[in-house]
């Protein structure tokens, strides 16, 4: 069959960027190999949110008392815990099932792969194969858990964010190699189900993409959670032959061993680009990426690629939004670039942390002169309430044209604030402007408006 648009992928870039076609009258297929949804519905973003709520709901349970409630102590069932988190990813699956059909999308499962212009060969899971045939082709394959040398995951005992969110037990310890959001969710997890943890990061902070004050307050906190966080330490090796690991860390002052149950490798991401024919059809890559446009065309008449497997922050959100643009383009439309400094990064452990634009850090080695404002959620009276005190907003600003340069946010539901943050910015709002528009009394939105007012020395409730 000949289409107007294959898609190679069926994750958040993929599958949006599909329906996005449909609406705009492409004859559309989309090839997945595995489940639709890609890892984001089904190992990824959606389960690990199923897993931390039951993390949260074990917490409040715990500290009912708080709250006047009196209730007996909460025990964990960690087979339910699992059991809910693949059925909420196996609704969300088919949920996009649903939308392929409502959309008059061609699912093809199996493995797509560029076989010549315009010509993309899927192999089956039986071994059979046929050609398609498109004018134009979307490659948006994912990536993995990227594995080190001297890491290498044995899927027992050295696993990745896969197995993570299926062990047939709670570990009792456990070295979490890593500090972005996948290994401090995942060490905020374990350790309020009652896991060992232990955090080793390479760089001096953890959460080092971070501002530098929100990396710092999450530490303090997670420490109080009880979480051992080694940073300016790197995992040398790991001794697997005895019952448990033994794990080899280099800190400042010496090497420390650490014996523990599991490990959880969660060093980053690996594109996959291996195997899908962009050699044989002469894709050019660089450093792991597919090289593209502003538009994700690539040196290929008819050849894009979207999400990971380009330039920008690998995220669920990121590759919606390229996949999006990218149909648009093809479709004849004029979209706008994706501006990649007005991303939302969310980390979703307790507390939360949230961020958009630049740190304070960027903001002055970038030439600003800025105004920075911070509110503690301790003055909040909504945080108060919910017995959320922990955690603050701090916003920074062109102290010279009151431009938003970006915000970053450690507290409850923080992740749900920031997006105001990312439509002022798109909107070009300044300082002043957040500062007059009347927010909600009392909610924790109203600590932008604070730490706003608290850049100008307006602030009122500190």
């Amino acid at each position: 069959m000949n289409y107007d648009l294959i898609v190679i992928g069926s994750g958040p870039g993929g599958y949006v960027a599909a329906i996005r076609a449909s609406q705009l009258g492409l004859k559309t297929a989309i090839i997945e190999k595995e489940s639709l949804g890609g890892i984001c519905l089904n190992w990824g973003c959606i389960p690990t949110k199923a897993l931390l709520k039951s993390a949260q709901v074990f917490e409040y349970v715990n500290h009912a008392a708080d709250y006047g409630i009196t209730v007996p102590s909460g025990t964990v069932d960690f087979e339910a815990v699992i059991k809910r988190s693949r059925g909420v990813a196996d609704g969300m699956s088919k949920g996009v099932q649903f939308l392929m059909k409502k959309n008059k999308i061609d699912v093809i499962m199996g493995t797509g792969k560029l076989k010549a212009k315009g010509v993309v060969e899927v192999k089956g899971a039986d071994g059979t194969s046929k050609d398609l045939t498109a004018t134009n082709i979307i490659l948006a394959t994912g990536g993995r858990s990227r594995e080190l040398p001297n890491l290498k995951q044995d899927n027992k005992k050295i696993i990745g964010y896969r197995q993570a969110m299926i062990l047939p037990k709670t570990p009792k310890s456990m070295v979490v190699v890593g500090s972005g959001a996948i290994g401090i969710e995942f060490a905020y997890f374990y350790n309020a189900i009652g896991t060992k943890v232990t955090v080793v990061e390479f760089l001096d902070n953890i959460v080092p993409l971070e501002d530098e004050e929100i990396s710092k307050a999450l530490a303090r906190s997670l420490k109080k959670q009880g979480i051992n966080i080694m940073t300016s330490s790197t995992v040398e090796s790991v001794d697997t032959s005895g019952t448990g690991c033994k794990v080899n860390v280099k800190t400042a002052s010496g090497t420390e061993v650490l014996e523990c149950e599991i490990v959880l490798s969660a060093v980053g991401v690996s594109t996959n680009i291996e195997g899908i024919g962009l050699e044989e059809v002469g894709v050019k890559t660089d450093k792991g990426k597919v090289l593209v446009d502003d538009f994700y065309k690539t040196n290929i008449d008819g050849v894009y690629a979207i999400g990971d497997i380009v330039k920008g922050q690998a995220l669920a959100h990121v590759a919606s939004a390229e996949g999006i643009i990218c149909v648009e383009k093809i479709a004849g439309h004029h979209p706008e670039p994706l501006d990649y400094n007005n991303i939302p990064g969310c980390t979703y452990c307790s507390p939360e942390i949230a961020s958009v634009g630049y740190t304070e850090k960027a903001a002055r080695e970038a030439g600003y002169e800025i105004k920075v404002g911070k509110f503690p959620f301790s003055a909040s009276g909504k945080a108060s309430a919910a017995g959320a005190k922990d955690g603050f907003v701090k916003v920074i600003f062109d102290a010279k044209y009151g431009e938003f340069l970006g915000a970053h946010m450690i507290g409850m539901n923080v992740t749900e604030m920031i997006a105001e943050v990312v439509t002022a910015r798109k909107l070009e709002a300044t300082g002043m402007e957040i500062i007059k528009s009347v927010h909600p009394h009392p909610t924790m939105s109203e600590a932008v408006m604070e730490a706003a007012a608290d850049a100008y020395g307006e602030v009122i409730h500190l």
